[in-house]
């Protein structure tokens, strides 16, 4: 315990935070001489001088401290860093813990892969500033603010032994993901959840700027943690060991309330009974810089912003600075660190944890080691049973409900569901039959109402998580997933550009462990649904229709990265089934929650997936003689509204030119439309030009925007007669009919479409052009009338080109 700390101990303390404080003074500056044996030269110094400094001596302070926690207590604990580019602070103390040099042997304990592991830093073709997914220990890289807390908590759902330690750094502190996920102790619960201890790192600059935290008064920023439900402890001052002593006794103070508020809600067997208690964190306020040079010149360096990246830029070329980082560097007195092989003294070495205890080598923070697979019940259970397609609608996403409640019982300490209130609203409900929405505050009466009837659907124990912040919500699937367990996002297509940025680091986090970090073990796939999608916001106007979140997935590698666009339920089905058991891939599954037609059984979709891209012979005509025809053009389409509308203007076209060949496919793999080279899923040339022809005209309906087609079909053969249709930012209060009829996705226009892109057809359909003008104007009309489309739209089934059983009407 801390008051049991003997001085010596403290001066171990101290010697080993002092190591730490050297390498990462090292990794900035040095290509050579790393144990300082000869005099400091130029041309001992990199010639680029890259990384962050200020907030590394605070990190490497935590992790000291740590360890002691670790050892004293034997605690499971991992460390994620939330300071932007401080990875010093971590990859110093994995490679005194031997974590790092296990993992990469060639930088071993000695004064040779000590240099190595001193110039790989931020070195071209090595490793960067920030806690990349090639750092041992690290489940969160720090470079993108924000997130840090989100990880810890997702990382301790169901880990019940787990502490994370989250360094929050105090320009971190300062962004709204930060800001809000405050509020992750609302979902801990501590008889079957681990905890999160919390250090707010206040350095008091950012780069070149004061935090907000740091200047607030004391009192103020003690009342706003207690305001979010922390414990505030704080540990204040610049003098080493009164730090040490400060920090020691602020750790065991936080291990002992965790331990205690863990201990009291598991002595009861009734998880209804727990609430949500006051969690303890620590507030750490140290120099910018700590321990680092004073100043240069009149220009202050240490506890000013200006410490925060290298504070010393140009030792190389300037005698003076060179001078003073040797003196920099002789501060922490290295000889009385290592011996005179580069080793870590015993006495030193003894501080850290053993084996899997080490930050650096805790299984958790390489989830794939502890990862199970997922599960799945058979999908026949859930499926929508079909006589023919096109004749019967359901709610897409309802069946996907079903299966992954019942993958939440056949998974019951793995499987995560997050969304943003959202979890009804998008038809996911049937979720509740088998578990709850997990919250940790009041209950009320009404919640439950009589019989359940209250609706809330909340519970202590539940595996749900729903809060409006998306952030914060990924950010827990994120930690989720990235500890070895199975997560599932869903929210509104227009907000999904809310978490782009997280999408972005997390593939490009998968991308790194598959090329340079090939000992991370494979983790569960990054699932995201995106519901409520943009056809069907046309009651919720122009702010809630925008589909271009798919377009972020055309940006990133297609190792990662799969976008599924499901016509109907059953393919919704047939993607979970595929996708839900992926490993270190990013799914962005698109599908509308209304009722949609239905066209493909179960055993339909199931292949439909396989191939990612089905020509529907039950919607073509191109292959109905005894000899199979060239198609005079090619209907293509891609998501739930643009093959209904793609299907009714088939129809159409059947009826009014019968003579006409067309063949219909259905896209449900978007990156099936490029090439294998490209994305796994990319269909070969010669199967794309099969498909599409090589000379035909294409008319593609779209779900998004329309050019993302055209980015993934560019060098096909027949790129130059595709001819796409998709959102162009046209919308309001609309009917359906109306919002398709505004961006030309529906029936009418594409007929026309084909009427100006089928060459033969010239002046001969000219009638059939016109009637297309007139439908147009005359259902736009019955909207405005009506508030409403008409019955045959609305109404509208398959019918394979059958005469209609009316003559006229607004579907002509």
């Amino acid at each position: 315990m801390a008051e049991d700390l003997t001085s010596e101990q403290l001066q171990h303390l101290d010697a080993w935070w002092r190591a730490a404080n050297f390498l990462a003074v090292g990794m900035i500056y040095l290509q050579d001489n790393p144990l300082l044996a000869e005099p400091l030269r130029p041309e001992h110094i990199k010639n680029r001088l890259l990384g962050h400094w200020g907030s590394s001596p605070g990190q490497a302070f935590i992790w000291a401290h740590a360890n002691r926690l670790i050892r004293e207590r034997d605690l499971d604990m991992i460390y994620l860093s939330g300071p932007g580019h401080g990875a010093p602070g971590v990859l110093a103390p994995t490679y005194l813990d031997g974590s790092y040099s296990e993992i990469y042997p060639n930088k071993s304990q000695d004064a040779a892969g000590m240099g190595r592991f001193l110039k790989q830093f931020s070195f071209p073709g090595q490793i960067g500033s920030h806690c990349t997914p090639e750092t041992p220990g690290s489940i969160h890289e720090g470079g993108e603010l924000g997130y840090v807390l989100s990880h810890a908590c997702g990382a301790v759902f169901d880990n019940p032994s787990l502490i994370a330690l989250a360094c929050v750094g105090d320009g971190e502190a300062e962004t709204g993901p930060l800001a809000t996920s405050w509020h992750i102790n609302k979902f801990l619960n501590p008889m079957s959840d681990g905890a999160v201890l919390p250090v707010l790192h206040l350095n008091g600059y950012k780069i070149a700027n004061p935090t907000l935290l740091a200047r607030i008064p004391k009192e103020e920023l003690a009342s706003l943690m207690r305001g979010y439900g922390w414990e505030p402890l704080f540990v204040e001052g610049s003098e080493p060991m009164a730090m040490h002593a400060a920090m020691a006794a602020a750790m065991d103070g936080a291990a002992d309330r965790i331990v205690a508020i863990q201990a009291e809600a598991r002595r009861s067997s009734d998880p209804t009974r727990v609430s949500r208690p006051v969690w303890p964190m620590i507030v750490l306020r140290s120099p910018k810089g700590w321990t680092g040079p004073a100043a240069l010149g009149d220009k202050k360096l240490e506890n000013f912003w200006r410490a925060h990246q290298v504070p010393l830029p140009n030792p190389k070329g300037d005698p003076e600075q060179l001078h003073m980082l040797e003196a920099w560097l002789k501060s922490y007195r290295p000889w009385e660190l290592f011996d005179d092989q580069g080793r870590l003294r015993p006495e030193l070495q003894a501080l850290s944890p053993t084996g899997r205890r080490r930050m650096g080598s805790n299984p958790h923070a390489n989830g794939g080691l502890l990862r199970r697979k997922l599960r799945l019940p058979a999908i026949e259970r859930y499926a929508v049973a079909l006589n023919a397609p096109g004749q019967v609608e359901h709610e897409n996403t309802a069946p996907l409900g079903e299966l992954l409640r019942d993958a939440i019982e056949l998974n019951p300490d793995s499987v995560r569901v997050f969304g943003p209130d959202e979890t009804a609203s998008n038809r996911l409900q049937a979720i509740y039959e088998r578990s709850k929405k997990v919250w940790m505050e009041e209950l009320l009466p009404e919640d439950a109402g009589v019989n359940g009837a209250g609706g809330s659907e909340l519970s202590r124990s539940g595996r749900v998580v729903e809060m409006l912040s998306e952030h914060t919500l990924v950010g827990m699937m994120e930690g989720y997933v990235l500890t070895g367990r199975h997560g599932f996002f869903h929210t509104y297509e227009a907000f999904a550009h809310v978490i782009a940025s997280m999408f972005n680091q997390h593939a490009k986090w998968l991308e790194s462990c598959i090329h340079h970090a090939p000992w991370r073990a494979p983790i569960s796939a990054w699932n995201c649904l995106i519901s409520s999608t943009v056809w069907r916001q046309d009651h919720n106007g122009f702010t809630h229709q925008d589909p271009g979140f798919i377009d972020l997935a055309g940006n990133k590698s297609g190792e990662v990265v799969r976008v599924y666009l499901p016509a109907d339920a059953n393919c919704l089905l047939a993607v979970a089934e595929e996708a839900l058991l992926e490993t270190n891939v990013c799914n962005i599954i698109v599908s509308d929650k209304q009722s949609h037609l239905q066209y493909l059984n179960l055993a339909q979709a199931r292949a439909h997936v396989a191939k990612g891209i089905g020509l529907w012979s039950w919607a073509s005509n191109d292959d109905c003689g005894t000899e199979p025809d060239e198609p005079d053009l090619v209907m293509a389409c891609a998501g739930d509204v643009p093959t209904k509308e793609t299907l009714a203007a088939v129809e159409i076209l059947r009826r009014e030119i019968p003579s006409l060949k067309i063949r219909v496919l259905n896209v449900v793999k978007l990156f099936s439309l490029t090439t294998p080279n490209e994305h796994p899923h990319g269909l070969s040339d010669r199967d794309f030009d099969s498909l599409f022809t090589t000379d035909r005209p294409v008319i593609f309906n779209f779900h998004g925007y329309p050019w993302l087609i055209h980015r993934l079909t560019y060098h096909r053969t027949n790129h130059p007669n595709f001819h796409v249709r998709g959102y162009k930012e046209k919308g309001n209060i609309n009917t359906p009919l109306e919002l398709a009829m505004n961006n030309q996705i529906d029936r009418f226009n594409l007929v026309i479409d084909v009427i100006d892109r089928v060459p033969r057809l010239g002046s001969r359909a000219a009638h059939v052009k016109e009637r297309m003008k007139e439908a147009i104007l005359a259902n736009r009309a019955y909207a405005h009338l009506h508030g409403m489309d008409a019955d045959d739209v609305t109404n509208w089934r398959w019918s394979a080109g059958r005469a209609p059983a009316h003559d006229g009407g607004l579907l002509v």
